[in-house]
């Protein structure tokens, strides 16, 4: 009946009680019956498939009822709007007492022209072939299948067909990474096909200008490192920060190209931040100043060296005072014995060097305390620079303690492994540091993100 339905009544209705569909469907056919004459009998327009089944949604709370008649038709507008009207005269569902109002009667078919000219429009827009390409495109096209094509095997690596004798190569992390700078002219390309770097490519660098235009992520970092080891690298190609090499367009890879920097101006740039970046490695302790020498309790110009200690504070501050005093003084040989017996115990604890603690080991717990704790606890700790809690949690929670932390976290410790989700949070907050149980494959990983392992720390 509904695939000829041609409208659909919807009318709502509320009963003051607790009634059932069954309910609802008899007050229909009970309280329209004879009303409206033979010609419009609901049982009997049932029967010749005019009218199709009663559709009630019903539901009870606070002691009424609330819900939703629908049924749908193939009559006319005339016979559909006058059937829809009798509904309203129902004055009781059940036992209780009720209230029906017709919401709306829903043309069927104007619905299916809205999805006919809904489905139009998707198909005018994808379903036709493309247009005729112009001159310039299908030779674009012819040129970039050959170039395609002219993918070969150097020592079993993909390359470029001019790998072998060009004075400049280009190395790259893989097969996709070729094919790319073939499409676009780029011929003297090699890969490497892993982060360890076959002897064929170090001995293929010796005597030639070699640029590495690798990932920006952890493993194009290892092997530029690895490269530089086994290798001769020159220049380093950057790609856009989130970009792979395979994913760049020709304007990209050019620019990439032309912008190179020297390897060693590269190197020592990120060195410097990972040196920057990186917290929470381990404290030095501080260097003790030597000890004076001379009954003067040590040279005028001590006072200009820093004290780091406290003892090394005493010994240069009663140097001062033995200085000012002057000869006149008659107690000067027991200021300067009494400053003597400073200096020796300066020294002294200058020669025990096990007595020197870092300030976070005399004060708290280390690294490895909070690694086991968090091990044991199953949860995650965010610590500042000197190794102090500023947030724990559960380790279902890392992410989100991570992105919300205030203040920021110099090391996070998670009882779980390190995801890409971890590592991108960290760097995004300039966390230095992430120690877990593993660590995952991250397919970017910032260099001012060190990640750690607790078999690192343990």
């Amino acid at each position: 009946m509904e695939d000829t339905a041609k409208y659909l009544i919807h009318a709502s209705f509320v009963a003051e009680g607790v009634v059932e569909r069954s309910d609802v469907v008899g007050a229909v056919f009970g309280q329209t019956e004879g009303l409206l004459g033979d010609e419009l009998e609901l049982r009997d327009l049932q029967e010749s498939a005019k009218l199709g089944r009663i559709d009630v949604e019903v539901e009870s709370q606070g002691g009424t009822s609330r819900g939703e008649i629908t049924i749908a038709s193939s009559l006319d507008r005339v016979e559909t709007a006058t059937l829809a009207a009798a509904l309203e005269a129902i004055e009781r569902i059940g036992p209780s007492r009720a209230t029906v109002e017709v919401a709306r009667i829903e043309d069927v078919r104007a619905a299916k022209r809205r999805e006919i000219v809904e489905r139009a429009k998707e198909l005018l827009a994808t379903a036709f072939d493309e247009g005729v390409m112009d001159s310039r495109a299908i030779l674009e096209e012819v040129r970039e299948s050959i170039r395609v094509e002219d993918i070969t095997e150097y020592e079993g690596l993909p390359a470029g067909p001019h790998v072998a004798e060009s004075d400049a190569i280009i190395v790259v992390e893989g097969r996709a990474d070729v094919l790319t700078l073939l499409r676009y002219g780029i011929k003297n390309a090699i890969a490497v096909e892993g982060t360890d770097v076959p002897e064929a490519v170090a001995t293929l660098t010796e005597g030639r200008t070699v640029t590495a235009f690798l990932d920006g992520d952890r493993g194009g970092d290892l092997i530029r490192q690895e490269l530089e080891q086994v290798g001769e690298l020159d220049y380093v190609a950057l790609t856009p920060e989130g970009r792979s090499v395979e994913d760049l367009t020709r304007q990209e890879v050019h620019v990439a190209l032309r912008e190179k920097v020297p390897a060693e101006a590269y190197e020592a740039e990120r060195r410097a931040s990972v040196a920057d970046g990186a917290e929470g490695a381990a404290i030095e302790a501080p260097e003790a100043s030597p000890p004076p020498t001379g009954p003067g309790a040590g040279d005028p110009e001590a006072p200009t060296t820093e004290p780091t200690g406290g003892q090394g504070a005493v010994q240069v501050a009663e140097a001062q005072a033995i200085e000012e005093s002057g000869p006149e003084q008659g107690s000067m040989s027991e200021s300067a014995m009494a400053s003597e017996g400073v200096t020796d115990e300066s020294a002294a604890a200058v020669e025990a060097p096990d007595e020197v603690e870092s300030p976070a080991a005399a004060s708290g717990p280390t690294l490895a305390d909070h690694v086991e704790a968090v091990e044991t606890s199953g949860g995650v700790r965010l610590l500042d620079e000197d190794l102090e809690i500023l947030t724990a949690g559960d380790a279902a929670d890392a992410f989100e303690l991570l992105r919300d932390a205030d203040p920021v976290p110099r090391i996070a410790v998670v009882d779980g492994p390190i995801t890409q989700r971890l590592v991108d949070v960290a760097s995004q907050r300039n966390i230095g540091q992430l120690v877990g149980a593993a660590a995952g494959e991250f397919v970017k990983q910032p260099t001012a993100v060190r990640v750690r392992t607790f078999e690192d720390i343990q």
